[in-house]
């Protein structure tokens, strides 16, 4: 998942610092990155309101960085 390796390095964040962040190792956050284990939802939520964006975003799914309106 590209667009999270992306999405840290643009705000200059280390692996560890998200993977404490989701109270992962670093080493599964890798494998997050990489494409290797799936994301669970919980953490998908939480890397898009830490990395202000949305899930779609985050998946593939839009092109559209920016987050949905909150309600």
């Amino acid at each position: 998942m590209l667009r999270i390796r992306d999405l840290r390095e643009d705000k200059d964040l280390l692996q560890k610092d998200i993977a404490e962040l989701l109270n992962i190792s670093q080493t599964n956050y890798s494998k997050y990155e990489l494409g290797k284990i799936n994301i669970p939802i919980n953490a998908l939520k939480k890397l898009a309101l830490f990395l202000d964006t949305s899930i779609d975003y985050l998946l593939g799914l839009t092109d559209e960085q920016k987050p949905y309106p909150r309600i």
